[in-house]
């Protein structure tokens, strides 16, 4: 064996163990929850709501509280964020001012969740009286969401091929036609990815959640109810649960219960860009 080989199969080998080590954790991370979670799953703790004190019954207003937040901050931040990145790609001029918006979507994805939380609680819970909401958690996720959603979108658009807007022009194509008809579709698994970052990134918040849509464990009735998730419900209730209860293990089946809900939702997303993909081809 060469010296060129022997240096391939060596950088082979140190990649695999670099991919080793950064799978590995998630592995074992699923692991654990799964392991200290799957026994408390049933039907009876995802379909009932809590009673004594959250230590008998179950999750279902949290579970329905997370879906309903999830919702309302993808109906604000989706069509604000694609439409944002639209723009800055294919109207925007190359300016001074535009670079400057470019530079603070980019800067403004690295802020702190809390940040975002105090601006939320102020705006919306307490200057425009929406009180601890949905509304108020959905608006205040889908600001957070948003530098995301916007620079995933614009970096799909920017990554279509110059020639496809060349040769959509040059057929008689008006500059609308082409991004409805070429851009959008040759960059849509980007702006799905990048719609599915921006929820993976609001269904995480703790809290943010818990300063603008506050703590309460009933069933939501508007989108003015007080409405507590699943995540702040870990967060609340982990520090105070005593280690090896049965409530302990409750809060790593709301864990697992809340990855199903994300991976259910990565598939779905999958299935429908492949649907589209076979559509369009």
């Amino acid at each position: 064996m060469n010296a060129a080989r022997v240096r391939e199969k060596i950088a082979f080998t140190i990649l695999g163990l670099i991919t080793l080590l950064i799978v590995l954790p998630i592995i074992l991370t699923i692991f654990y929850v799964v392991k200290n979670g799957a026994g408390a799953v049933n039907w009876e703790f995802i379909s009932q709501s809590p009673r004594h004190g959250m230590r008998e019954g179950g999750i279902f207003p949290a579970i329905i509280g997370t879906i309903v937040l999830i919702i309302g901050t993808m109906l604000f931040s989706l069509p604000l964020g694609i439409l944002s990145a639209i723009y800055l790609v294919e109207y925007a001029k190359d300016n001074l001012f535009t670079r400057l918006i470019k530079l603070s979507v980019v800067n403004l994805s690295g802020i702190p969740s809390i940040v975002y939380g105090l601006f939320g609680f102020t705006l919306f819970v307490v200057f425009l009286n929406f009180g601890t909401s949905i509304l108020a958690g959905s608006l205040t996720l889908a600001i957070m969401s948003l530098p995301v959603i916007i620079t995933a979108t614009k970096e799909a658009l920017e990554s279509v091929p110059f020639n496809y807007r060349e040769i959509s022009l040059s057929l008689g194509a008006t500059k609308w036609q082409t991004l409805v008809r070429v851009k959008i579709p040759a960059a849509l698994s980007g702006i799905i990815a990048a719609s599915m970052l921006g929820m993976g990134r609001a269904i995480g918040e703790t809290m943010t959640v818990l300063m603008a849509t506050g703590c309460a464990i009933a069933m939501p009735k508007s989108f003015l109810d007080s409405v507590q998730t699943m995540t702040s419900t870990i967060a609340i209730e982990l520090g105070e649960v005593p280690y090896n209860t049965t409530h302990y293990y409750a809060l790593f089946a709301i864990g697992l219960v809340l990855f199903i809900i994300t991976f259910v939702i990565n598939m779905i997303s999958d299935m429908i860009l492949h649907k589209y993909q076979r559509v369009i081809k």
